[in-house]
Parts: structure tokens; C-alpha cells; sequence
């Protein structure tokens, strides 16, 4: 079998834990198998590199700060080689423009374009484990460029799947998927086996486990994808195409997201175009807007409430002040104390009654809906960030513990 393996930051975080991955590599190969390794950079790197960054800019410029974060991994890479040389195996160390793999020029959000299997099935031929840098890549023109945040797991499943390998695992801190967070609810049950739809799900809604761009690349080119944890060796949680069995269980996870502000345009003019106008300069600067309501209209005039990242909140409003001016509106509103919980499972496109039971456990606890939103297999409310933890666990108890 042709594996790959990826490990996350907190799994490489100091010398004894990257000889602890050197181990485990070796002991797959030692089973009949060829191994290349996706790693990210030390635990902390990555967020040191970002802080040394605006320290010397405020507003770093976009190639320079991808040249920068791109280091950690680097490190990593060939620390692990030299651990797996020395405990008797053959490895070899490239960076993510060695390797070739190609993105786009979206700095700092670049999305792979294609991969140069041939040069890593080489060196797999020749006995040699791979070791590559998670997160990074390089555009047409040779600069380097970065995945985003968690993008180590992007690349993990972009090669599995460049590769056509028989498994792609996420080793991380968590020996799998849960079906919430057990920091939040210790009653939270591993799941088994998730399909690649549910996990997207979860993934965009706020669970930490898998990077989203990663569990849509693998459901696209149908990566058996393993979630596992490091430190044991349990066998964690399969990431897979769904069957019936997974349409049997109605809500599989409860996610929340606690990265989430909200914008609210009061008394916008009511007639077409307006949307357009409003949105389209926050998507030209890839701002993600989440939920979205537009209220009845009253006397020829509506509001537009939506929900965008806490992080990205300063630069959206200053772009939707902007259009205001040139659209028209009474006032502009904005409100970080608020939070994103859902509900997921295939199981919902079988079984009515789940949203009413939902909004039903929620007004018991007493808290108060701002916002819906519903897909095939997922319902979404967004409330005050102080009743989240609340609604979590009256949630879970609910749909999973029941």
C-alpha cells in the first residue's frame, strides 16, 4: 500500500516527539508499505513567525509574509529526516517548491493547482521515505506561497490524491472525530466513520479537527481519509463515502464557531441591485460572508444582517461603510459577542422533526435565536457567544446522548 501520512504541529512540537513520528514511519514502511510524510511546522512556530511579522509591519506585504510563515516547515522537514536516518531508514527532506507543488497567486490563501508525483514516486521506488512541507507551495512565477491555516492538511490529501495512495491520515492531538467537543462536553462519543459530507460540514462550521479545502479535495478524489492521534495507537476516525448506515444516525456532531461577527445594514433602499452592490466588494476581497437575512420590506425600505469572520470584521466594515455611502442606509451595526452552533447529519434528509427539536432545546435553556440557517444536512443558529457553551451541551444531550 502507498500511504500518507500527515502530522500536525502539536505532533512534531519538540525533538522527542519528532523521534516519536521517525518511529512510527518507520514501523508502516517496516510493513510492506511506502510512506510519504506530510509534516507542519513545531507547535507555536507558525504563530511566532506571524507575531515577529507585525511586529516590524502593520500591514505586512502579502509575498514577504508568505516567504516568512513558510520557514517553520522547513525545519521540521529535516529534523525529522536526520530522526529517521538515525534510527536506520532512508529519507529525503523537500520543501513544497522542490516537490513542485503549484498554486495560484492568492498569498496567504493559495489553492493548489497540480502536483509533480512523478519526482516523489521516485524516490518512493527507491525505498526512500518522503518528507514534505505541509502548507506551502510555489506559484507560476517561483514564489512561495501559503495554504491558509491548517493548509498542512491540504497538502497531506492533495498528494494522497495526486498519488492515487490507499490511505491518507491525519495524525493530530485527538485520536479522532468527536461528536462535539469534549473540552465542552466530556460525554462526547468518538465517531467511527463519517462521511466526507458530514465532515465538511463540521469542518466549515467550526470543528478544528480537519482543514475544510482538505476534506473537499478528498471527497472529490474519494481519499480513504483516517483522522488518528500520535500518541496511541486507537484507531481513530474514518473519513469516507457515505452508505446507509451513516443515514441511520439522524445528527452525527455538534459543532459550534466561536470566530463569527455580525453586520447589520438597516434601512437599505428595497429594490434590485442593492444585494450586489453590498456584497460584491467584500467578495473581491475574500471575505466570506456566512449567514445571511434580509428582513419583510416596510415602505419601500429592508435590513441586511450577515455574518462574517471576527477576524476579517474591521476590513468588511470598513469596505460595507464605503458602499453605503454610495447606496444609501439610515445606520450601520456590528456585533462580535456572538457565536455559530449547528447541528449535522445525513441522517436529516430521512428524518423530519430535527429543527423543531432544535429551536425547542434551545428555549428551554432560555436562549435567544438572531439568526437560521438550514443546507441538506445541517441547521445553523447563531446567538450570543455567552450561551454557547449552554447550547452545546443542551444540544448534545438532545440528539446525541439520548
Amino acid at each position: 500500500m502507498l500511504i500518507v501520512q500527515k502530522y500536525g504541529g502539536t505532533s512534531v512540537g519538540n525533538a522527542e516527539r519528532i523521534q516519536n513520528v521517525a518511529k512510527r514511519v518507520l514501523e508502516t514502511q517496516k510493513q510492506g508499505h511506502q510512506v510519504v510524510v506530510v509534516v507542519s511546522a513545531m507547535s507555536g512556530e507558525t504563530n511566532r513567525l506571524i507575531d515577529l511579522a507585525h511586529q516590524v509591519s502593520k500591514e505586512p506585504d502579502s509575498r514577504e509574509y508568505d516567504q516568512l510563515v513558510s520557514t517553520g516547515e522547513q525545519v521540521t522537514i529535516a529534523l525529522l529526516a536526520l530522526a529517521i536516518k538515525e534510527i536506520g531508514g532512508k529519507a529525503i527532506s523537500y520543501q513544497g517548491h522542490q516537490v513542485r507543488i503549484t498554486t495560484d497567486n492568492s498569498y496567504s490563501k493559495a489553492r493548489i493547482k497540480k502536483i509533480d508525483a512523478d519526482f516523489i514516486r521516485k524516490d518512493l521506488d527507491e525505498g526512500r521515505i518522503v518528507v514534505i512541507a505541509g502548507f506551502q507551495g510555489v506559484d507560476e512565477e517561483g514564489n512561495i506561497t501559503t495554504l491558509g491555516r491548517g493548509g498542512s492538511d491540504t497538502t497531506g490529501v492533495a498528494i494522497a490524491a495526486a498519488l492515487k495512495a490507499d490511505a491518507c491520515e491525519i495524525y493530530t492531538d485527538v485520536d479522532g472525530v468527536y461528536t462535539t467537543d469534549p473540552r465542552i462536553v466530556p460525554q462526547a462519543k468518538k465517531i467511527p466513520r463519517i462521511s466526507y459530507d458530514e465532515m465538511l460540514e463540521l469542518a466549515s462550521l467550526g470543528a478544528k479537527v480537519l482543514q475544510i479545502r482538505s476534506v473537499e479535495m478528498a471527497a472529490k478524489y474519494k481519499v480513504p481519509l483516517w483522522v488518528k492521534s500520535s500518541f496511541n495507537n486507537t484507531e481513530g476516525t474514518l473519513v469516507t463515502s457515505e452508505d446507509q448506515q451513516m443515514e441511520d444516525v439522524i445528527i452525527s456532531g455538534i459543532a459550534y464557531d466561536k470566530n463569527e461577527a455580525k453586520i447589520a445594514v438597516r434601512r437599505l433602499a428595497d429594490k434590485p441591485g442593492i444585494a450586489s452592490q453590498l456584497f460584491a466588494p467584500l467578495a473581491e476581497s475574500n471575505i466570506n460572508i456566512d449567514v445571511i437575512i434580509q428582513n419583510i420590506s416596510a415602505d419601500g425600505f429592508t435590513d441586511l444582517t450577515f455574518t462574517v469572520p471576527r477576524t476579517d470584521l474591521t476590513k468588511a466594515l470598513r469596505i460595507v461603510e464605503k458602499t453605503a455611502k454610495e447606496i444609501g442606509c439610515e445606520k450601520i451595526e456590528t456585533d462580535e459577542k456572538i457565536a455559530k452552533v449547528s447541528v449535522v447529519g445525513v441522517g436529516m434528509r430521512s428524518h423530519s422533526g430535527v429543527a423543531a427539536k432544535m429551536f425547542q432545546t434551545l428555549a428551554q435553556e432560555k436562549i435567544n435565536i438572531m439568526m437560521i440557517s438550514t443546507s441538506e444536512i445541517k441547521i445553523s443558529v447563531v446567538i450570543q457567544e455567552a450561551d454557547m457553551d449552554r447550547a452545546v451541551k443542551a444540544l448534545h444531550k438532545v440528539f446525541i446522548e439520548t
